[in-house]
Formats: structure tokens, sequence, C-alpha cells
């Protein structure tokens, strides 16, 4: 019951930030979030998954330029 207690607790931290981190962002949106912009996550070259856009695109996913 105790562990219960404590994995409800941590996920619901883990939530409100999340939360926190939405409501103290510009519009609720995040930067960038396009993995397709990251020579780290996209060593293949491949397309985002969420907008189709390639990875020479330089722009996120909301279609904005993203600053170099």
């Amino acid at each position: 019951m105790k562990l219960l207690l404590i994995t409800i607790v941590l996920l619901g931290l883990a939530v409100a930030g999340i939360a926190i981190k939405i409501w103290g962002k510009k519009d609720g949106k995040f930067a960038g979030t396009c993995a397709s912009q990251s020579p780290f996550l996209n060593k293949s070259g491949d397309a985002c998954n969420f907008c189709g856009k390639m990875p020479d695109e330089q722009t996120d996913c909301s279609g904005s330029e993203k600053s170099k």
C-alpha cells in the first residue's frame, strides 16, 4: 500500500511539472519539437513523423522559422 501511494504521488508530481512547463510557455507550445531538427536524434536524415519536414527545412512543426 505504501509503494502504491508513493507511486501515485510521484506520478502526480510529474504531471504537475509538465503542466506547469506548458502553462509557463508562450501559447503552451514547446519550441523545436521536430526530432528531424536534431542531428543527435536523427542521424539517418529521415523526415519528421509529425509534420513530414526534412532536416534541411529549418522550421519547427508549427511552421514558424527556426532561428539559427
